[in-house]
């Protein structure tokens, strides 16, 4: 069954702001929230839908993608997908002050009553490459900042020899509850920092926190046919989990292509402008042009060609995602008029001017045509 479009979904306008998107998904989260709808068995489903819409659009850059490509931006592991780059409990814990991190029954008061496994964060890191590279693609050394359990304290947050104690506000859990009107809302511990536990004397390496920053050195692999904007999901590559009680999160490479000095890209297909005599558009002939492999290509011009046609040469875009094929490449034609002309030149052009004819220059004649039509007919 096609997938409806996500705009309907949250029941906003295409061109809807951040804030107005964020007060949608609210509504309609505690509208259709399956928890109201225990009955119900179509509501999970919608709410994961809604979820899932509100992913894509509140992130701008996969936003732009859906509005180029729709859905099928997100379809081939192309653009990491609907699920791919984002925890969508972790987004109604945005919205809602941290309700969704421990099910959808924490929000209205269910829930249950254990300290949740933690998780190392997600980390961006970006890179440039330019078009040739991505054509190709690349191996790349990183070195990328991460959280790592502390040399000092071995994580433990505490001071040699003191005391890791539960804390007392939060009885171990590590998240404290608030009502608000009839909700009942969770939040991290303020005391604890949602940690369940505080040490008598913090690691001064660390300041308590059992984990430290430091410098980690990848080889990442940029695959062919990346565009502009790419994510890459590096899977368990993010900061380690605090205290070591969970798994690390993710590393999200952006990749930026630099633009060419030749080529412009759209999608796989390339287009190149060339400049050609205006003795070989008329005459005909041959000119050669490089191709984003390195390589050359020779194109045949008609005789007669006129400025902007379009000459395809098949297979010789750019290279495209997880395929062996490849776009083709668009050489528009620019008719160049001869400039700095010596007087031989001059008196060769005048007398081909004169010998010109209706024949010549079709387009020029019938364009005075219609311009004498039209001078005349304001006469009448």
């Amino acid at each position: 069954m096609a997938k409806r479009d996500y705009y309907e979904i949250l029941g906003v306008a295409k061109d809807a702001d951040a804030k107005t998107l964020k007060s949608a998904f609210r509504r309609k989260a505690m509208e259709c929230h399956p928890d109201r709808h225990p009955d119900d068995p179509t509501a999970e489903p919608r709410f994961k839908e809604l979820n899932e819409a509100y992913g894509i659009l509140s992130d701008e850059q996969k936003r732009a993608a859906y509005d180029r490509m729709g859905h099928a931006a997100f379809e081939g592991g192309r653009g990491g997908g609907a699920g791919g780059f984002q925890d969508f409990g972790d987004i109604f814990s945005q919205i809602f002050g941290g309700a969704g991190g421990g099910g959808f029954a924490d929000m209205f008061g269910g829930g249950g009553g254990q300290q949740r496994q933690s998780r190392g964060s997600d980390l961006r890191y970006e890179v440039e490459i330019d078009m040739a590279e991505a054509f190709a693609g690349k191996e790349l050394e990183i070195s990328v900042p991460v959280k790592e359990a502390c040399h000092s304290c071995e994580g433990s947050g505490a001071a040699e020899g003191a005391q890791v104690e539960s804390c007392g506000t939060c009885g171990g859990i590590g998240r404290v509850r608030m009502q608000q009107g009839f909700f009942q809302m969770e939040r991290p511990c303020p005391k604890c920092g949602g940690q369940g536990e505080y040490v008598t004397d913090p690691c001064r390496t660390c300041d308590g926190t059992g984990q430290e920053r430091v410098n980690r050195d990848l080889t990442v692999s940029v695959p062919a046919g990346v565009e502009d904007g790419t994510r890459i999901r590096l899977t368990g590559e993010g900061d380690s989990a605090p205290k070591g009680q969970g798994s690390r999160g993710d590393l999200y490479l952006f990749v930026s292509v630099r633009p060419h000095e030749i080529f412009e890209r759209e999608g796989p297909n390339l287009f190149c402008r060339a400049p050609v005599p205006m003795t070989t558009a008329a005459l005909g002939g041959e000119i050669e042009i490089p191709t984003i492999d390195g390589g050359r290509a020779k194109v045949k011009i008609p005789a007669g060609s006129q400025p902007g046609r379009r000459m395809r040469l098949r297979g010789k875009g750019m290279s495209v995602l997880r395929s062996q094929n490849r776009g083709d490449m668009y050489v528009e034609l620019g008719v160049e008029t001869p400039a700095k002309l010596n007087a031989k030149q001059k008196q060769l052009l005048e007398e081909f001017a004169a010998a010109s004819g209706h024949d010549v220059s079709p387009e020029h004649s019938s364009f005075l045509d219609k311009a004498k039509r039209f001078w005349d007919g304001l006469t009448d």
